[in-house]
């Protein structure tokens, strides 16, 4: 049936903006948590037997909330003040396990597997990442409020867990300033941090203290992208190292592995330093997620996972130029080489970070120390978010998190947009329909539900068309605005939204009778 004119409106409201940039709001969609407890982030979790689990059930909810998991295999407990999960898992196999919070005002509960085995990442990493808002002004310090911000905004809450160091950590030999010149490794071959990083154990042990994870950054060749020292010839060395720190995830950046390189064009010269580090990683008593940094050369998706990677960057630097490469790199690349053949559980497409919020002004106005607003519209930073939800994308968010608005802590945590990256069936959605500068994408969900955007990238408002054929639904529609969490009401063979320039309608859609 045709929707209401409430229920129209219900939709246009989002993108109803004139085409010029000025007139944009930024208006803050994603509704406030309410205080009754709602379990949210992943329900599918991988660890390895032997390696420390570290878990954080994610939950909003009036606090004090308390804990429960029932179905707990031996080896794990649960603090049930802070909802983390830790221990040692001995036995593989797969757990299901019921995971409650409760306070005054209720009670929630969230079916939860835990997968003992060989794979990492079942889902898509979720945290923050240094890079675009700190480049080479990174600290010891700078990490820590990191992790602070991500408890202290909330985000934890909604299964954000990866607090990861970018490059210029460890010592540059040739720097002209003193706090990062030093030996860069000590008698044993071993790599050092620089001045800026007096600590690395103490950081790792701070932000683990918090229910995080912590992550680090290296090349395979003998520099990183910045000029730091790289792990070329001390691969075995610089690992070790990392679990002595007590790192949980890895981003191997290729940057001079190209002087390393015989032949770029040749496929198994790029798949090389992947496999050598991967294979170093399954030998460690510590579960390590493994992210392939290498630009999309030799269409990596193809054999990303082949070589031991948790996800691989499909193409260049989103952050050179934040509008064009969002649209051409994270729609184009994605739709024309098929990349929704490739990943799911174990191992990713990633098209980069979530660039929303303050960033570095080196990647805003080519100016160099500051900070200031991302570049992209409104309108366009809910096509960001919601696209890489689509693409089963990580949501690593690498703008300020301690300078948090809530626009952006709106894009962020917004549960339901949450669900869809996080989907246990792990299925990347694909591009169904695309008239010019109108397409509609399409995600298959775990309970045969499904999420679609209709985005418009063109100048103007323009009328978005989701068919039930290019889709795949059939009979009447159940839809809800994602973005907003309402019910819109039943749909039959179509659904129509006025979409704004460069912006997106977000739903899901339940066959009626369920």
């Amino acid at each position: 049936m045709k929707p209401t004119t409430r229920l129209l409106i219900s939709v246009i409201i989002l993108t109803a903006f004139s085409a010029g940039l000025a007139a944009e709001a930024r208006v803050v969609l994603t509704p406030k948590p309410g205080p009754a407890p709602r379990i949210n982030g992943a329900m599918i979790f991988g660890v390895r037997p032997g390696s420390p689990f570290l878990y954080t059930i994610a939950a909003t909810g009036e606090r004090p909330l308390t804990f429960a998991a029932e179905g707990l295999p031996d080896g794990l407990a649960l603090d049930s003040a802070t909802g983390r999960i830790t221990g040692i898992l001995a036995d593989r196999g797969e757990y299901a396990v019921t995971l409650k919070a409760t306070n005054a005002l209720g009670a929630a509960e969230r079916s939860f597997r835990i997968v003992c085995g060989d794979r990492l990442a079942l889902t898509p990493h979720m945290g923050w990442n240094s890079w675009y808002v700190w480049e080479n002004r990174v600290t010891d310090r700078i990490m820590r409020e990191a992790a602070d911000a991500m408890v202290a905004s909330g985000m934890i809450d909604h299964g954000y867990q990866y607090v990861n160091i970018d490059d210029c950590w460890a010592v540059r030999p040739e720097s002209d300033d003193p706090g990062l010149r030093g030996e860069p490794r000590d008698e044993r071959g071993m790599i050092n941090a620089n001045r800026r990083f007096p600590d690395m154990k103490g950081l790792t042990d701070y932000i683990h203290a918090k229910g995080l994870k912590a992550g680090i950054y290296t090349s395979p060749g003998p520099q990183t992208c910045a000029g730091y020292t790289g792990s070329y010839g001390r691969e075995e060395l610089d690992v070790r190292r990392f679990v002595e720190w007590g790192f949980d995830f890895l981003k191997y950046d290729w940057c001079s592995y190209g002087r390393i390189a015989k032949d770029e064009k040749n496929v198994e010269e790029l798949q090389k330093p992947y496999r050598l580090v991967s294979a170093i990683l399954a030998r460690q008593p510590r579960d390590i997620v493994l992210n392939l940094c290498q630009y999309g050369m030799g269409k990596v998706w193809e054999w990303g996972r082949e070589v031991g990677g948790h996800s691989w960057r499909t193409a260049g630097d989103l952050g050179h130029d934040v509008v064009g490469n969002l649209f051409r790199d994270g729609f184009d690349v994605y739709a024309d080489n098929g990349l929704d053949g490739f990943g799911g559980p174990g191992g990713w497409n990633d098209p980069d970070y979530l660039l929303v919020g303050i960033l570095s002004s080196a990647f805003v106005s080519d100016a160099e120390g500051g900070n200031e607003a991302s570049p992209l519209s409104p309108n366009e930073q809910y096509t960001h978010v919601s696209l890489w939800a689509l693409l089963a994308a990580p949501l690593i968010f690498s703008g300020d998190i301690t300078r948090l608005d809530d626009f952006t802590l709106g894009l962020l945590t917004n549960d339901e947009i949450i669900d869809v990256d996080q989907d246990p069936l792990g299925r990347p959605g694909r591009r169904a329909a695309k008239d010019g500068n109108i397409e509609v994408w399409v995600r298959e969900l775990q309970d045969g539900s499904k999420a679609v955007g209709l985005f418009n990238r063109g100048p103007g408002l323009a009328e978005v068309v989701a068919d039930w054929a290019a889709i795949g639904v059939e009979g009447p529609q159940k839809a809800r605005d994602l973005w907003r969490q309402q019910d819109l009401g039943v749909y039959e063979g179509v659904f129509k939204a006025y979409v704004a320039r460069h912006g997106v309608v977000m739903i899901r859609l339940w066959p009626s009778g369920r």
